[in-house]
C-alpha cells in the first residue's frame, strides 16, 4: 500500500484573495506564493464561511457551517463532542502538529485530544497538553505616529516595527517550530505522516511591519480604493455604524496609501514565511510528498468603503473572498494556475480526507477538490457566507469593549439593537452576489458590472427572476444543513 502523503495547512489571519501579485495586484510582492500557483491552482474565487476568526476556522475545520453548530461569536467555541479535522486525522495515524493561533478550542482545554504537538508561538515547547494559554498577537508596542493620531485612533495604523523586536514576535517563533519539526522528522525513523496546521497572525491589524518589508512597496502601483461607505446608498447598516465610530472620514489618499502599502509589506513577509517552509520541505526531501494548502480565514476591508478591519455580517469580497493555493503532492493531477471555480474553505477537511484515504466517520457538507485541482472548472454551483444575529440575542453581541479599545467601533455597533448587527447570508452563483438580510434592505451586486460592490441593485427589476431562484437555492441551502446528527444512539 502507498504511503499517505504529509498535509501542510499554512494559514494566514485576515488576508484578502486580491492581496497576491498573481491575482492582479501590481503592488504586492508575493514570489512563493506566485511560484506555487504555478505548480498547484490557486482559487481565484475561495470564499470563507463567515468573516471573522472563530466561526470561519470552525467551519474549516469541520466541513460544518456556522449555523449547522451555532458558531456565530468569537466566544463561542467547540465544545467536546463537536468534530474537528485535526482529531480525526490524529485518530487516523498522522502525527498531527498543531502550530499558532487557536480561536477554536476553549483555552481552559488542553489540545493533546486534537493534536499530537502544539507549539503555541510564545515559545518552541510542546504546550498540547497546556490549559489557559493566552493568546499572543504580533501586534508589538508602538507608538501612534502624529500624523495620525490627529485624525484617528481606530484607525489600526501602526507603521515601522522595531526589527529586532518584530523578530521576537509569534509569527517568526512558529514558523521557527516549523522549521525545527521539520528537520526533527528528518532524522526519526518512523513512517508516520504529518498533518501540520500552521496559524499565523499576519496580516491581521494592527497595520504594522519591520524592514525589509516596510516601505518595500510601490504605493503609486497600489489598485483604486473603493469610496468611503458614506457616498453609497443601499450598503449595510453596519458598515455605516462603523464608518461614523472609525470617523477615517477625513483622512488623505495619503494616509489610506500609507495603511493599505503596510498591510501589502504584512502580506509580503507571511509570503517569505511560506518561502522558508517551502525551502526546508524540499531540503529535507518532502517536498513532493506534501499536499500543501496556503489560505486565510477571511479577508480586511483595509482602507475600502472608508473602514478598516473586518465585520461579522457583511459580505463584500473584501471580507469574504479569500486566497486559497493547492500544491498537491506528485501522485495526485494537477492543473497549474489560476482556477475560476467557485470553492470554499468548508471544502478542505473532505479534500485532505480525499487525498489520505480516510473517512472522517461524520456528515460532511463540504465537498473535495481534488476534481478542481485536476482542472475541472466547475466545482459548485453556489459559495456561502453568512453572519449576525436575531434581536435579543445579547450573548452575541460581544460586550466589553470600551472606546479605548481600538475594536470599539466594531463591537459598540454590533451591541446595538437596530439593524446593525442582524443575521445575514450571501450567497454567489456565477457572477452574482445576493445578500438575504433578516431586518433590513437586501443586496444583490452583479460582478460583471459591478466589481467593486458599490451599486446595490436589488431593486432593479431585471433581476427580479434571478433573485427569486437565489433565495430558493438559499433555502435548499440551509435545508441541507440546518442540523447535524452526531454518529451515535442514545438510551431512550
Amino acid at each position: 500500500m502507498e504511503k499517505k502523503k504529509n498535509i501542510l495547512w499554512f494559514a494566514a489571519d485576515q488576508m484578502r484573495c486580491d492581496s497576491l501579485h498573481h491575482m492582479g495586484n501590481e503592488a504586492s510582492v508575493t514570489p512563493n506564493l506566485d511560484k506555487l500557483s504555478q505548480e498547484g491552482v490557486s482559487f481565484k474565487n475561495a470564499y470563507c464561511q463567515n468573516p471573522v476568526c472563530v466561526p470561519s476556522r470552525c467551519s474549516f475545520l469541520t466541513g460544518l457551517y456556522p449555523h449547522t453548530t451555532g458558531h456565530r461569536t468569537m466566544h463561542f467555541m467547540q465544545g467536546p463532542d463537536e468534530p474537528n479535522v485535526l482529531r480525526v486525522m490524529k485518530h487516523k495515524g498522522y502525527e498531527v502538529v498543531w502550530i499558532g493561533r487557536n480561536d477554536v478550542v476553549p483555552s481552559d482545554r488542553d489540545k493533546s485530544d486534537y493534536c499530537d504537538i502544539y507549539y503555541d508561538g510564545i515559545t518552541m515547547e510542546d504546550k498540547s497538553h497546556a490549559v489557559n494559554l493566552s493568546m499572543k498577537a504580533d501586534n508589538i508596542s508602538y507608538e501612534i505616529p502624529e500624523f495620525m493620531k490627529k485624525d484617528n485612533y481606530y484607525s489600526f495604523y501602526m507603521g515601522k516595527l522595531d526589527k529586532e523586536e518584530a523578530r521576537q514576535g509569534q509569527d517568526w517563533i512558529c514558523v521557527d517550530s516549523l522549521l525545527a519539526y521539520l528537520e526533527e522528522k528528518q532524522r526519526r525513523t518512523d513512517s508516520k505522516p504529518f498533518f501540520i496546521y500552521c496559524s499565523i497572525f499576519f496580516p491581521h491589524p494592527p497595520y504594522g511591519c519591520e524592514e525589509p518589508w516596510f516601505g518595500s512597496i510601490d504605493k503609486n502601483a497600489l489598485m483604486p480604493r473603493r469610496p468611503s461607505v458614506m457616498s453609497l446608498k443601499d450598503k449595510p447598516s453596519m458598515l455605516y455604524g462603523i464608518s461614523a465610530k472609525q470617523n477615517l472620514q477625513n483622512w488623505s489618499e495619503e494616509q489610506f496609501n500609507e495603511l493599505r502599502a503596510t498591510y501589502l509589506a504584512m502580506v509580503s513577509r507571511f509570503d517569505y514565511h511560506f518561502g522558508l517552509v517551502s525551502d526546508k520541505l524540499k531540503e529535507v526531501g518532502m517536498y513532493d510528498d506534501t499536499n500543501i494548502f496556503v489560505f486565510s480565514d477571511h479577508g480586511d476591508y483595509t482602507g475600502d468603503y472608508g473602514i478598516v478591519e473586518k465585520v461579522q455580517n457583511c459580505f463584500e469580497d473584501t471580507v469574504s473572498r479569500v486566497p486559497l493555493l493547492v500544491k498537491p503532492a506528485k501522485q495526485f493531477k494537477v492543473k497549474p494556475g489560476n482556477s475560476e471555480a467557485l470553492v470554499e474553505l468548508a471544502d478542505l477537511p473532505a479534500t485532505i480526507a480525499d487525498m489520505a484515504g480516510v473517512e472522517l466517520g461524520y456528515v460532511q457538507f463540504g465537498k473535495s477538490l481534488v476534481s478542481a485541482i485536476g482542472g475541472n472548472p466547475v466545482h459548485k454551483d453556489a459559495v456561502f457566507c453568512e453572519g449576525g444575529r436575531i434581536h435579543g440575542e445579547v450573548q452575541a453581541m460581544e460586550r466589553g469593549h470600551g472606546p479605548e479599545s481600538p475594536y470599539w467601533p466594531r463591537l459598540a455597533t454590533q451591541c446595538e439593537e437596530g439593524p446593525e448587527h442582524t443575521k445575514a447570508a450571501m450567497i454567489r452563483m456565477g457572477n452574482i452576489k445576493y445578500t438575504m438580510r433578516l431586518y433590513e434592505k437586501d443586496e444583490l451586486y452583479d460582478l460583471d458590472k459591478d466589481p467593486l460592490e458599490l451599486n446595490n441593485c436589488i431593486d432593479d427589476e431585471y433581476y427580479k427572476n434571478i433573485v427569486n431562484n437565489m433565495k430558493l437555492r438559499l433555502l435548499q441551502f440551509f435545508m441541507e444543513t440546518g442540523d447535524w446528527v452526531p454518529n451515535r444512539k442514545d438510551k431512550r
